[in-house]
């Protein structure tokens, strides 16, 4: 008799939620690690977070820009390794931070600081485990029209503003409103 190792199901990008999932705000992110732009909306990001809690909830999706960032695929998928630990946000800010160094052995390191612990973790990334999850994002940004980076989503539409702290919240501001006045209204009696 053959013992088989259990195979886990590798939890995709689009189900790794940073924030409440009962939100009544969603925001979708298309992005890349070594990408400036999207390392200056991160923080706009994670002051909308800090500011909505409970209200907004994130989703990052990966958008390598591999004409001009070599590296972004291979960190997109040290993020989604470290994602199978509940990892994600730890190491989603410790790429943005080190941008500049996502050599395969650095993003080792920054798993562990991150506190990843899994042991197969570099053999996974050296064996793009997580390859296809990037690649299936990519799919679906393109299907989405996503043509540059950081593309947002918000509630489903795209935000077509340059996405500053201000602007973002803004438009959630203006989502919160809305849902406000939705369920204030009375609900109509219907004739029997």
């Amino acid at each position: 008799m053959k013992y088989q190792k259990e195979v886990l199901p590798i939890i995709e990008p689009k189900d790794i939620i940073v924030g409440e999932a009962t939100a009544p705000v969603t925001i979708v992110e298309f992005g890349d690690y070594e990408s400036e732009a999207c390392a200056k909306a991160n923080e706009a990001v994670k002051k909308l977070l800090d500011v909505y809690t409970g209200k907004v909830k994130f989703i990052f999706r990966h958008f390598p820009m591999l004409s001009i960032h070599q590296k972004a695929h291979k960190a997109a998928e040290a993020a989604i390794g470290a994602g199978q630990e509940g990892k994600f946000w730890e190491m989603h800010q410790t790429l943005f931070a080190n941008r500049r160094n996502l050599g395969v052995i650095s993003l080792k390191s920054y798993a562990k600081e991150s506190g990843v612990t899994n042991k197969k973790y570099l053999e996974d990334l050296i064996n793009g485990v997580y390859g296809w999850n990037v690649q299936a994002d990519l799919k679906e940004g393109l299907q989405l029209g996503v043509r540059d980076i950081p593309a947002f989503f918000i509630n489903g539409k795209k935000f077509e503003q340059e996405p500053t702290y201000e602007k973002l919240k803004a438009q959630v501001e203006t989502l919160l409103h809305s849902e406000k006045e939705i369920a204030s209204k009375p609900l109509k009696k219907q004739r029997a």
